[in-house]
């Protein structure tokens, strides 16, 4: 074996053995309210991940997990929140019950 093929080759198993290590990035997933709705309703994401519910409607929601966090979401406004734990959380607007979501959160 050549050492230019050698080094092709130990070169490829590292960089693979970075990337399979590395950690992945947090990301922020986008919620929009509109209309009384959340869009989308039902959510897949991961501890570390950011939620931003942005409010298009001309009134003020809230996320509200019950006995769990809150996010007030003035009118024409958004509000974030990171996600510290795994699990499935149902969340609805305070002022507006009907309003419904749900977050699964993966480790």
């Amino acid at each position: 074996m050549s050492m230019a093929v050698y080094h092709a080759a130990v070169a490829t198993l590292l960089l693979g053995a970075a990337a399979i290590a590395a950690p992945s990035q947090a990301e922020t997933i986008k919620v929009t309210i509109d209309r009384l709705v959340y869009a989308p309703a039902e959510i897949e994401a991961k501890v570390g991940d950011e939620i931003e519910w942005i409010n298009k409607d001309s009134l003020v929601h809230t996320a509200t997990v019950k006995g769990g966090a809150e996010v007030l979401l003035p009118a024409k406004k958004s509000g974030r929140l990171r996600l510290q734990e795994p699990g499935s959380f149902d969340y609805i607007c305070r002022y507006h019950p009907n309003m419904k979501g749900r977050i699964t959160v993966r480790p």
